[in-house]
Formats: structure tokens, sequence, C-alpha cells
């Protein structure tokens, strides 16, 4: 696992770690836990907003890369752009390829599968909140649930 993908698991990984301490109803202070309510809301809406944000970038960021990876293996990128690059003149080491076969050229390319992974990471990352701001949205039905339970347990 490279540096990137590390810290990327360690940002989710601290989201849901937030999230463990904050999904916590104090059942002897239900009023606090239902004042906090609305401060979580906008901290996780802000990290949702954020996300959602980085998501769309690096969509479009992945769509130029597409097409500049389809001008490089189809042969239409020109040398000056390449050596900008970094990339190889000849992506085929001398082969000649079908066009058929290039999807295995692009779907094994590096640089795509990075795009990939960052793309699936940030939609993770943004159902992931989703979810946490849908549970923050209902925590005021599981504390009237809690207050309700404690008046059957004291037969009212």
């Amino acid at each position: 696992m490279s540096e990137e993908q590390k810290t990327k698991v360690a940002g989710l990984e601290l989201i849901l770690d937030m999230w463990k301490e904050d999904c916590k109803i104090d059942k002897m202070r239900l009023d606090e836990t239902s004042r906090t309510s609305p401060l979580l809301h906008a901290k996780y809406l802000h990290m949702l907003a954020n996300a959602k944000l980085r998501l769309k970038e690096n969509e479009v960021s992945q769509k130029s890369l597409l097409k500049n990876k389809w001008l490089y293996y189809s042969g239409k990128m020109d040398q000056e752009q390449l050596k900008l690059l970094g990339w190889d003149p000849d992506p085929f080491n001398g082969l000649k390829i079908l066009k058929g076969d290039m999807d295995h050229y692009y779907n094994s390319d590096e640089d795509i599968q990075k795009t990939e992974l960052r793309i699936e990471y940030l939609k993770t990352s943004v159902g992931c909140l989703s979810e946490i701001l849908d549970n923050i949205k209902w925590r005021h039905q599981n504390i009237k649930n809690i207050i309700e339970w404690r008046k059957f347990e004291s037969g009212s």
C-alpha cells in the first residue's frame, strides 16, 4: 500500500473513529445530548461538503487524464507533451496493438488506476458521511425512545 493510500485510509479511519465517539448517547444527560446534535450535524456536514467537492475535482481531473492517455496510446500525442508528462514515447515497446486490446492497456495503466482508487475512496467517504448525517437527523428519535422506555420501566 502506497503512502498516499495509507493517508487516505487514515482519513477515513479518523472519520470513523470520531463517529465512534460522537455517536454515543449519554443516557444520564439526554438534554445535553439533544443540544449537541446540531453541532454534530454541522461538523459532519462540513466534512461531507468537502468530500463531495474533492470527489468532483478528482472526477474532472480524471477526465483530462483519460483524454491524455487516449492521445498517448493512440499515438496522437506530440513528443514535446510526452517529454513534459515524462511518458515513454513508445507505450507498446514496438508491438503492434489492435484496437480491441486497448482496454487492457487503459485498465492496467498506473496513473488511471491511481485516479480510480482516489475516486472510489472519496465515494466511500461521501457515503459514510451521508450515513452519519442520516443517523444524526434521527438522533432525536433515539432520545425519545430512551425516554419512553424509562417511562415504561417506571410504570408510567
